[in-house]
């Protein structure tokens, strides 16, 4: 798998909706259980600086691969939150400003030692933490297209189903990125398998478990994830995951739904 920095840097650009029918929220609204999910996402999306801020304080801020990537793909990721954040304003959800800072107050300590704590493990491992970042990295896109494939699937709303296309075809160039570099960077070092397997099977979580509440986590995660069809994706995650150098038989996602009772 190649990826071209250059050619993503030019080409990078906001999610498009305007041109949508979103009206037709209006006489075909989304059921209850479909706003929730959207809702997690859409501030899943906003709070993607988060993982920024915690990337500058690594040595993945050293590569400027890295830093072009991270710079175009946190822009994409904000409009993401903007798009769906339409959506739910046609339903009488509200996502505001406000909101997402007390969301990330309400975080507290935890919240402020995160960089810390990152860049302390970040800069005793070294270099080889930059693969950790990346397959971190790719673990989470690979879940991300899985949601809003699974929610187009589930809910079948046209315009719906248009939006979360376009969302979930800028986030294959993201995962794109992420795995390309995790592979060439996981094939060059047995110490950085070792550090990422023990970091994924460890500490890994849905994405989106470090900050929203956990009643929202299992919400979605039943909501999209259960049943054959919702367990069948969560293997093609672990899939994708195990065929990285040093990673095989790992099976995170299968392992969170498990730990959240979430039936197959």
């Amino acid at each position: 798998m190649a990826f071209d920095i250059r050619d993503y840097t030019r080409t990078s650009q906001a999610v498009q909706w305007q041109d949508l029918p979103l009206d037709e929220f209006r006489t075909n609204p989304l059921p209850p259980d479909t706003l929730r999910s959207l809702r997690y996402m859409c501030d899943v999306e906003y709070h993607t600086v988060c993982y920024l801020r915690d990337m500058l304080v690594t040595p993945s801020h050293k590569d400027p691969q890295v830093t072009a990537f991270m710079t175009m793909w946190n822009m994409e990721e904000f409009w993401h939150g903007e798009a769906l954040a339409a959506v739910l304003a046609l339903h009488g959800v509200s996502v505001d400003y406000d909101e997402l800072k007390a969301t990330r107050l309400k975080l507290g300590w935890r919240d402020k030692l995160d960089p810390i704590k990152q860049s302390l493990l970040a800069n005793v491992v070294g270099q080889d933490f930059v693969a950790v970042h990346m397959i971190w990295g790719a673990a989470n896109e690979w879940s991300a297209i899985t949601a809003y494939n699974r929610l187009a699937q589930l809910d079948e709303h046209p315009v719906l189903t248009e939006l979360l296309q376009r969302i979930a075809k800028q986030e294959a160039r993201h995962v794109a990125f992420y795995a390309t570099q995790a592979r060439d960077r996981l094939a060059r070092s047995r110490k950085a398998q070792k550090i990422a397997r023990f970091a994924l099977r460890k500490f890994w979580g849905p994405v989106g478990s470090g900050v929203m509440a956990e009643t929202e986590v299992r919400h979605v995660l039943r909501h999209l994830m259960s049943g054959p069809d919702g367990r069948r994706a969560a293997r093609t995650i672990d899939d994708h995951i195990g065929r990285m150098p040093g990673l095989e038989g790992l099976r995170i996602v299968q392992d969170a739904l498990d730990a959240r009772g979430v039936l197959a």
